[in-house]
């Protein structure tokens, strides 16, 4: 897979020629090895893009996201065939064994109450609520202890009146943007493994399909909301903004004792849990850490 995040913000037309990604604007012509891309994001309604170019970055596993007339995430593209999708992979995945499923869902919850944990200790808040709660944890979440932390952990790291389900809120705009493109990955690295992201292993809407993407994304939420609350005091949700949000992909953590780029992590991670499903490892092992300055509005390519 590629490593640059390729942003396009302006009146353009993209096409592909060689190898390369090219995008036409009207001061000059860029051109991006298709090799090189890692996720496309279309942060404009006013670019074109060849079928040749869609196709090419299909068949290279690039996520490609487009985004409406307010810039926020509406629509990405989903390869219909992974290239090692094959029919028992998917049996597997239709006969998962409800233990395991229910033993991932727990570790899930605790790797994510942790991470909400490491947030908090970072920026020198109170973890006495969340170690609380990280430690009445039950098997499966049956009392949903996730829920419980999230609303007090949110009111901790953004203030007592602060509410997710606040529309208004330029911090929850933010939010919802940073784990739409989280939520992108996990579903991009699921297809190239061979799997649907319709059947989750706790999420089971019928109106959502990315329900295992939205299970297997959860521990890595808290890395949008530590970006986020380095820029807490935003009064709008400027470009720069989505722009980090993205470039949040390039934040250096510390995953399975090693460091790597967040980007990297979700990839392994995702992985890890497939192959725990399916039967192929029996330990879900992996602790995730942050070990770098919370990076400024990085873009790794903008046009």
């Amino acid at each position: 897979m590629g490593w640059r995040n390729v942003i396009v913000t302006q009146y353009s037309k993209l096409a592909y020629s060689g190898g390369m990604m090219t995008v036409q604007i009207p001061e000059k012509i860029t051109q991006i090895p298709v090799s090189d891309i890692n996720l496309l994001l279309i942060a404009t309604t006013q670019a074109t893009l060849t079928t040749a170019l869609i196709s090419e970055l299909a068949a290279s596993n690039v996520k490609i996201i487009f985004t409406d007339s307010q810039h926020n995430p509406i629509t990405e593209t989903m390869n219909y065939y992974a290239n090692n999708c094959n029919y028992q992979r998917l049996l597997n995945q239709f006969n998962w064994d409800v233990n395991r499923k229910q033993k991932l869902w727990t570790k899930i919850v605790n790797q994510k109450m942790n991470n909400q944990a490491a947030v908090l200790t970072t920026y020198h808040l109170s973890t006495e609520t969340v170690r609380s709660q990280i430690d009445q944890l039950e098997f499966n979440d049956l009392t949903n202890r996730e829920a419980v932390v999230a609303k007090k952990y949110f009111e901790i790291l953004f203030g007592n009146s602060f509410s997710r389900r606040d529309p208004a809120n330029i911090l929850n705009a933010a939010l919802n943007y940073g784990y739409s493109i989280i939520l992108s990955v996990f579903s991009r690295q699921i297809v190239v493994d061979g799997y649907q992201t319709y059947l989750g292993v706790h999420h089971a809407s019928t109106q959502n399909q990315f329900n295992l993407a939205s299970d297997l994304m959860e521990p890595f939420r808290p890395f949008v909301d530590y970006w986020l609350y380095a820029n807490r005091k935003i009064t709008a949700f400027t470009p720069d903004i989505k722009f980090g949000l993205v470039e949040l992909l390039s934040l250096e953590i510390k995953y399975k004792n090693k460091r790597m780029l967040l980007s990297t992590a979700i990839e392994l991670y995702c992985r890890t849990c497939l192959d725990y499903l399916d039967g192929r490892v029996d330990e879900i092992e992996g602790v995730m850490e942050l070990v770098s300055e919370v990076p400024n509005y990085a873009i790794n390519d903008n046009v």
